[in-house]
């Protein structure tokens, strides 16, 4: 290996799950933040979870209500020929 090109490893690097989990892994930081751990993910518990970070369900929602509310126009287009 060159010197001084690879970053600090931290063999002992604390990772916090949203779910309360904490455990150490190796990593080139030294703190981790996850959502979703082996102790919480939906395949390993059986149960379903849904994870909506800044609000995308509702954006979605929202912009589709907007796109059955509106009135529909139609386009003409103005070729020559």
């Amino acid at each position: 290996m060159k010197a001084e090109i690879h970053p600090k490893y931290y063999p002992e690097a604390k990772v916090s799950c949203a779910c309360g989990a904490v455990f150490a892994v190796g990593s080139t930081k030294p703190e981790l933040n996850i959502e979703i751990c082996g102790n919480c993910h939906p395949f390993y518990t059986g149960a379903e979870k849904i994870v909506d970070t800044a609000g995308r369900v509702e954006r979605f929602k929202s912009k589709m209500a907007k796109k059955s509310s509106a009135p529909k126009t139609k386009k003409t287009s103005k070729r020559k020929k």
